[in-house]
């Protein structure tokens, strides 16, 4: 037999290997595709792909960079020091032990000389992929036509120019110092170096180490020399920026250093020539004792006996330019300071010409009455209302009112069932707008609404309700069905259509769902794959997802910062008499390298009680920068709550950090002068950006650089006294007349008190104007304006804290407050708003009741007013007041309290009422009832002493309560509306007994 025949048949490769693999290879495609493919979508669909396009684009390049440069730069000297070996048998003891060494690494040689550099390539690729909007800026930078105090630079080269280039310094030193590892190494491996018996390196050896230490000693130096200008931008103990021993000592000492850089860098090329490394040594330890003397001991010594005796007369100057810088890093070079002489004695009058601001006072607190709006307008359990509600003010019947205003967003949470279908397809948006009076309240105690029910009506007139984006909105849904098809989305609950009305979807919010692979993609983002199989996605269906407004900012505008609140507003954004709901969002340019500015930690500044969750904790809504030194409210960003549209409107137009964006993105942010009238009536002043300024101005609205230094006069912000804890107390919206304006403005305010641990007396009261106007592309000339009222050092006026205390030690308040306390009711202390009214401070605090268990929302009962030491407490504002100055209100005063149009009323079973189509439903008169003595039957009273009378009105007060109750869970508000009268006529009749009880003992 001729060997073929004999040979055996090799076996068949199996085909199961290589197929697994190729699967693998496209379930991570089809992974990594659904994240990059639906971002991209989801960015075209806005009209913003060239933001992703950037972004991706600039990150790849810093990506490539950063790999070659480091991983080049390792390979290739790695490559340097093994080609560049000794051939020789090894001779001594120590090379034939590396030579087993170099026998065992042999196999993976090639492997190791690609794998080492990649690999720390990768990780230089990542370090500058991350830097992409560092570099950006670098490369598009504007000027800021300002420059330094110190070395005469624009501002432009410390904020764009410095953080890139120091950054590649690092970097560089970083490649060249791994890459000198890898060749010092190599060269031992492989004999290019040796230790023992007798130190020595071959030449090739010796130049190629020699020159890597010349390149790193002189980026060494360049690192030093760029120290000098970083010197501007520290943080210090008492002032941030450069102080007298920076620069008479550090400074000159940085230079010294970067010159003894570049002679070791002349010294190890010397050596690399003349074969001796003595030359370089010396100048190595001379660069080191050079940095302990020149760049520790010595300026140590300069700050301890020459600055420590003379600080202050030395530190001025440098604290004056501390000043400037941050008063203008932080825009509040302008800020108006008055002198107010505040009297602590109200007098009769005194409020004649605040009769505007006393009847302007905002009684709701957006922070304690969200309860109140889930009860009377959430109509289903699948709706809700967030926390905090929002501030704003609208023209009604031509007089701007301040307003209480939320959207009904969906809540998935309350649906009785929780499924896939449910969840995404067919509750898939809010529904509508609930807004109420400021500063009125029903008899009963309710917010005044002028707005709400479902369907909407109100004051507001038609706009397009439905909320799909939202800050309650599912993770995502999907809309839309094809033309003649039945709606399935849910509307809203009515009595006919089956219970409920639907619709279908018709704006333009996400990318279509249109065929398999799409439908594959969205089912791997999500992880559902009931997208791939269910008939309610059809080929024009619609994908809607990063719906809170914050994040689709942030998304659109990468370089931004967002402020953590953002408020909804039913506005005409074309001027072409369409109205729709959009969601406005302050966002803000920061720098951290601005000179001599303090540095602000953003989160410490922001957070203040308003934003402390249930548990204790900080409830941080976005991200915001670690610290800041440099901040501007540049950006006015609008979104659609129905198509989900991104504009945004470029506010600050003096702004160099938004000008140099708008080079990287053109056309991405638009003039504020395209802004509506109407759109322009609903800007405000944001939040975060005055809670910054309020922190900064509690130092610096000392601006003399001498008294400064004493710290005598420092402030800081008041604790919020309704809550327990040192958390800050939240700036106010509020509208008020200051003392310097001729009439009231829409106002973001907050008051000062002294440093002190001890005393809590105020200091001072900032207001800014935050009313815009209301003419298309016109910004109103006061918004944005700081007045800061400075309470004479002489006057002891009480603080927050104080009147807190004093409310609470007010014998009439305090019993009448015992009573809601102690009758299975709940008293509830709403924001202490601080007015300068009356020729001194006016005090105002409205107070809730609201049932300690069961169903539990919160109805305005009393208000509490303070002017110096007086307190004032009653059921209304006007009473109030009148008790303080002696019987003439601000109202009375000057005919300018608010005569507000009948609220809306929820009907049976909390339903909406049958509305007039001209305006808000007309609120029906609860007739009052008042309880009549035994007529409880709880027992017996002695109606002839104080003591029987007062338990006879504590058990008609409880049958009140009870009665209370019963009406909200019948859903009868008549009953409800003629319990809470009895409730207050039984209180009063309290009230009395104990005062006679007081008398009499």
């Amino acid at each position: 037999m001729t060997s073929a025949a004999t040979a055996t048949k090799s076996p068949r490769r199996s085909a199961l290997g290589p197929t697994i693999i190729v699967l693998a290879v496209i379930v991570v495609a089809f992974f990594l595709a659904s994240g990059l493919v639906t971002e991209w979508l989801w960015f075209d669909q806005l009209g913003v792909s060239q933001v992703l396009r950037t972004q991706w684009v600039s990150r790849a390049v810093l990506f490539l960079i950063g790999l070659l440069v480091l991983g080049g730069a390792v390979y290739l000297n790695l490559q340097l020091a093994y080609r560049s070996r000794p051939v020789y048998a090894p001779t001594t003891p120590e090379q034939r032990n590396l030579d087993r060494y170099r026998e065992a690494i042999e196999p993976l040689r090639r492997v190791a000389l690609i794998a080492v550099p990649v690999v720390l390539g990768l990780f230089g690729g990542i370090a500058a992929n991350s830097q992409w909007q560092t570099m950006l800026l670098w490369l598009n930078g504007e000027p800021f036509g300002e420059v330094d105090p110190q070395f005469g630079i624009d501002l432009s080269f410390y904020t764009f120019t410095l953080p890139a280039v120091r950054f590649w310094v690092s970097f560089l030193m970083a490649a060249v110092f791994l890459a000198a590892v890898g060749a010092l190494v190599t060269h031992y491996l492989y004999g290019g170096l040796q230790v023992v018996p007798e130190a020595g390196m071959t030449r090739a050896a010796r130049i190629h180490l020699g020159v890597l230490a010349a390149v790193f000693a002189l980026l060494l130096g360049v690192s030093y020399w760029l120290d000098r200008y970083s010197l501007l931008s520290q943080e210090r103990d008492r002032f941030d920026g450069a102080g007298y021993t920076d620069i008479h000592a550090v400074l000159p000492g940085r230079e010294i250093l970067a010159g003894i850089a570049v002679v070791v860098a002349v010294m190890f090329v010397v050596a690399t020539l003349r074969g001796t490394w003595k030359l370089p040594a010396v100048a190595v330890g001379l660069m080191v004792v050079a940095a302990i003397v020149i760049g520790g001991i010595y300026p140590a010594l300069i700050q301890r006996f020459q600055v420590v005796p003379n600080e202050q007369r030395l530190e001025q100057p440098f604290i004056q330019r501390n000043i400037d810088a941050t008063l203008t890093a932080y825009g509040l070079e302008d800020v108006k300071k008055i002198k107010y002489d505040a009297t602590l004695d109200p007098e009769a009058g005194a409020l004649r010409e605040d009769a505007e601001s006393t009847a302007s006072i905002r009684l709701m607190d957006p922070t304690i009455i969200s309860p109140t709006f889930r009860q009377l307008q959430q109509i289903r359990q699948y709706y809700t209302f967030p926390k905090d509600l929002s501030v704003d003010r609208y023209e009604l019947d031509g007089t701007s009112q301040d307003t209480v205003i939320s959207v009904r967003e969906l809540n998935l949470d309350g649906l009785r069932e929780s499924n896939w279908v449910n969840n995404h397809t067919i509750y898939t948006h809010g529904y509508g707008v609930v807004a109420a009076y400021g500063n009125t309240a029903r008899a009963d105690g309710q917010p005044s609404f002028f707005e709400g029910d479902i369907p909407s009506q109100g004051l507001l007139g038609d706009y397009e309700p439905r909320i799909y984006f939202g800050q309650e909105s599912p993770v995502y849904s999907i809309v839309g069905a094809p033309e003649g098809s039945e709606p399935r989305e849910v509307d809203y609950p009515s009595d006919e259509d089956a219970g409920e009305v639907k619709t279908t979807y018709t704006g333009d919010g996400g990318p279509v769902v249109d065929n398999l692979f799409l439908k594959t993609l969205f089912a791997l983002k999500f992880g559902s794959q009931e997208i791939l199989f269910s008939d309610s996605v059809t080929p024009v269906s619609q994908v809607l997802w990063d719906r809170d407004p914050r994040v689709r900012v942030e998304k659109v505008a990468p370089f931004l910062t967002v402020d953590s609140r953002t408020y909804p507003a039913v506005v005409d954004t074309d001027g072409d008499g369409t109205k729709e709901v959009v969601w406005i969002v302050d966002a803000y340019t920061t720098s951290n390298d601005y000179p001599y500015s303090k540095r602000e930690q953003l989160q410490d500044a922001t957070i203040d009680s308003s934003l402390i969750g249930a548990d204790g904790q900080a409830q941080i809504v976005t991200s915001l920068p670690e610290s800041v030194n440099y901040i501007r409210n540049s950006v006015k960003a609008v979104v659609n709550a129905y198509d989900g549209s991104v504009t945004l409107y470029a506010w600050d137009t003096e702004d160099p950090v938004l000008a140099s964006w708008s080079k990287v993105y053109p056309g991405l942010v638009e003039p504020y002068t395209e802004m509506s009238g109407d759109l322009m009536s609903h800007v405000r002043y944001p939040e975060d950006m005055f809670k910054v300024q309020r922190t900064i101005l509690n130092r610096y609205h000392v601006t003399d650089a001498q008294q400064f230094f004493t710290q005598a006069d420092f402030w800081r912000t008041p604790s919020d006294p309704t809550e327990t804890g040192s958390t800050p107390q939240p700036p106010y919206y509020l509208t008020l007349r200051m003392p310097d304006q001729d009439e009231s403005a829409f106002s973001l305010t907050t008051s000062f008190i002294l440093d002190d641990d001890q005393r809590n007396v105020l200091r001072g009261f900032a207001a800014v104007d935050g009313d815009a106007g209301g003419e298309a592309g016109v910004k109103a000339d006061g918004y944005g304006t700081i007045r800061l009222l400075e309470v004479a050092s002489g006057t002891a006026v009480p603080g927050p804290g104080q009147v807190q205390n004093n409310f609470k030690s007010d014998q009439d308040a305090a019993n009448i407050l015992n009573i809601l306390n102690s009758q299975g009711s709940q008293a509830v202390s709403g924001n202490l708003l601080t007015l300068p009214v009356g020729g001194g401070f006016l005090y105002v605090q409205p107070v809730y009741a609201q049932a300690s268990s069961g169903t539990r929302y919160p109805l305005l009962r009393y208000v509490l007013v303070a002017f110096g030491d007086k307190v004032g407490f009653a059921t209304t504002l006007d009473e109030a007041l009148n008790q303080v100055f002696e019987g003439e209100s601000g109202a009375e005063a000057g005919d300018a309290g608010v005569e507000p149009i009948e609220p809306i009323e929820p009907g049976e079973d909390g339903e909406p009422t049958e509305q007039p189509t001209d305006g808000a439903t007309p609120s029906p008169t609860p007739t009052a009832t008042s309880a009549t003595p035994g007529s409880s039957g709880s027992g017996d009273f002695d109606l002839s002493t104080p003591g029987g009378r007062l338990g006879q009105a504590l058990a008609d007060a409880k049958e009140a309560m009870d009665a209370s109750r019963q009406a909200q869970v019948d859903g009868d508000w008549a009953a409800y509306g003629r319990a809470q009268d009895a409730l207050n006529e039984a209180l009063g009749r309290a009230i009395t007994a104990q005062e006679e009880l007081d008398a009499a003992g």
